[in-house]
C-alpha cells in the first residue's frame, strides 16, 4: 500500500479500504461498486475538501447539522488536548471541573431548568427523559401507571428503539419491531399539508388541540409526557405557527402532562435564537441538547429538567429510588464538557445566534427566488434550517418522487454545494430537500447554494 509522507494511505487505496471495510450510516453501498465513494478530508469555515482535493459549500454543517461554529476550530482542538493531557475521564458518577462548569453554563443559558444530565447523543438525550419521567411519575403517583409519551408525526427523536417508538417517521422504525409500547402520535403542524384539510388562520389551531383528544383516548392517568422538536427538522422543515405552543402547552398543565422539547437540533443558534423553543411562548419541562452542543468537535448530549422533577429522586440513603437509576459509560466525559464550554463561548462571543437569524432570512430570501419553478411547491424555515418541498405541479401537489430529490442533490454537488434530501422518513412525503450550514456561513456561501440548487432545479424541468 502506498503512503504519503503522513502515513495515510493515497486516494485510490483509502477507497478500496472503505469498500472492503466500512458500513456507513444510511447508505446503500451497492452505489460504491460502481463509482468513487466521496470521502472527505479537510474543513475550514463553512468549505469541505474531499481526498481528490474538490472543494464544496458545506450546506448541511457536517451532513446531520452539527457543526454550528464551523469546520478548523483551533481553540476548541487546544481546549480538549489540554484537558485530555489533566485528565480525560471519570464516570458521571462522580463530578469534574469541567462537568460542573458546563453544567453551570448550561443552567445559566436556560435558567428554569437548572439540573443537567450529560450523555453523548440525541438519542441517548431523549431516552433519558423518557425514563426520568417514567420513573418520575412511578414515585410522584405510583397508582397510577403514568407511563405513555405522545409525539408528534413528522418528528425525528433518535436511532435508538424507544427514540423510534416516539419518532414520526414510519419508514424509519420499518424492520425494527416490536417497538417498545406505551408511545401515541398526534398529528404533524405542516400547513403547506394541513392534517384537517383547514388553512391557518381559520383552523382552531386543531393540530395542537388533537393532543387533548390523544390524551383522553390513551386514558389522561396513563399520559406522562409529550416530546416535539422545536421546529421540525428532518421530518420536513416544519416551524408551528405562533398560536401552536401556547395552546398545546395550557392542555400538558392541565392534564398534568410533562413537556419535553428535543432541542438536538435547533439548539445553540441553528433557528436565530439560541434554542429554537424561544421563537414561542412556551416553558418546557424538559429540554433536550445534542449536536450544536460542541459542534461536533466531540461527542456530547444533555437532557435539561426542572427543579422539582430532580427533587422527586431525593430520599434517604437507603430508599430505592433515592437517585435516577441510570448510567451513561463516556457522559460527562471531561475532553466532551470542555469542548461544550469553548463552543458555546464561540457561538456567544461571535454572536452566532444572530447571524444565522439574519443570514437565514438572506437564505429564504434566495429560495422564494426560486417558487416561480414548476416544481417548487413550498419554502420554509427558520434560521439557518431551510427546506424546500418539490412537487409535480403546484396545484395537485402530488409530491416529487425521492429519486429526483436525488438527482437535484447530485447536480448541487456537481457545482460544489452539498446540499441534503428527505430518505426513507415520511411515506410517501419524501420530497423536501434541506440546507443547514454552519452558522458562520455569509451572504457569498448562501449565493453559492442558491446559486447551485437554482441550477439543479432547472435541470429537472
Amino acid at each position: 500500500m502506498k503512503q504519503t509522507l503522513t502515513g495515510v494511505p493515497q486516494a485510490a487505496e483509502l477507497a478500496e479500504l472503505h469498500r472492503e471495510h466500512l458500513w456507513l450510516h444510511l447508505t446503500n453501498h451497492r452505489l460504491y461498486e460502481t463509482q468513487e465513494p466521496p470521502i472527505m478530508a479537510e474543513g475550514k469555515g463553512y468549505m469541505l475538501k474531499d481526498i481528490q482535493g474538490r472543494e464544496f459549500v458545506d450546506g448541511l454543517s457536517g451532513g446531520v447539522w452539527v457543526v454550528n461554529v464551523g469546520h478548523g476550530r483551533e481553540s476548541i482542538a487546544d481546549a480538549v488536548s489540554r484537558q485530555l493531557k489533566t485528565l480525560p475521564y471519570y464516570a458521571g458518577s462522580m463530578a469534574t471541573p469541567p462537568y460542573i462548569m458546563l453544567a453551570a453554563k448550561l443552567a445559566s443559558l436556560l435558567p428554569s431548568l437548572p439540573k443537567v444530565y450529560l450523555s453523548n447523543s440525541g438519542s441517548e438525550a431523549n431516552e433519558k427523559a423518557f425514563k426520568m419521567v417514567r420513573q418520575y411519575f412511578a414515585v410522584k403517583s405510583p397508582g397510577k401507571k403514568k407511563y405513555k409519551i405522545i409525539y408528534r408525526n413528522r418528528d425525528y427523536h433518535g436511532t435508538t428503539l424507544a427514540a423510534l417508538a416516539s419518532s414520526g417517521q414510519q419508514e424509519r422504525k420499518a424492520d425494527f419491531g416490536p417497538l417498545p409500547e406505551g408511545f401515541a402520535e398526534i398529528p404533524h403542524a405542516l400547513c403547506y399539508r394541513c392534517p384537517f384539510g383547514k388553512s391557518y388562520p381559520g383552523c382552531n389551531i386543531d393540530c395542537a388541540r388533537a393532543l387533548e383528544q390523544v390524551i383522553q383516548q390513551e386514558g389522561e392517568d396513563s399520559v406522562a409526557a409529550v416530546i416535539l422538536e422545536p421546529v421540525t427538522a428532518g421530518g420536513g422543515i416544519i416551524p408551528p405557527v405562533p398560536e401552536y405552543y401556547p395552546v398545546l402547552q395550557e392542555i400538558c398543565r392541565r392534564y398534568g402532562v410533562l413537556l419535553i422539547l428535543d432541542e438536538v437540533v435547533t439548539g445553540f443558534g441553528r433557528t436565530g435564537a439560541l434554542f429554537g423553543h424561544q421563537h414561542y411562548d412556551v416553558e418546557p419541562d424538559i429540554i433536550t441538547l445534542a449536536k450544536g452542543l460542541a459542534s461536533g468537535y466531540m461527542p456530547i448530549s444533555a437532557t435539561l429538567a426542572r427543579k422539582e422533577i430532580f427533587s422527586q429522586f431525593l430520599a434517604g440513603p437507603e430508599e430505592p429510588d433515592g437517585f435516577f437509576r441510570d448510567i451513561s459509560t463516556f457522559g460527562g466525559c471531561a475532553g466532551s464538557s470542555v469542548a461544550a464550554l469553548e463552543n458555546i463561548r464561540i457561538i456567544e462571543e461571535e454572536r452566532l445566534a444572530e447571524n444565522s437569524a439574519v443570514m437565514g432570512a438572506y437564505l429564504l430570501e434566495c429560495l422564494r427566488e426560486l417558487e416561480v419553478l414548476p416544481i417548487v411547491g413550498n419554502i420554509r424555515g427558520q434560521g439557518l434550517l431551510a427546506g424546500v418541498e418539490l412537487v409535480e405541479d403546484k396545484r395537485s401537489k402530488v409530491p416529487l418522487p425521492e429519486n429526483r430529490l436525488a438527482q437535484v442533490v447530485a447536480a448541487a454537488r456537481e457545482e460544489g454545494v452539498i446540499i441534503g434530501r428527505m430518505t426513507r422518513s415520511v411515506p410517501g412525503y419524501n420530497n423536501v430537500l434541506y440546507m443547514a450550514p454552519p452558522l458562520i456561513i455569509d451572504k457569498y456561501g448562501i449565493d453559492r447554494i442558491t446559486g447551485a440548487l437554482g441550477k439543479a432545479l432547472r435541470r429537472q424541468l
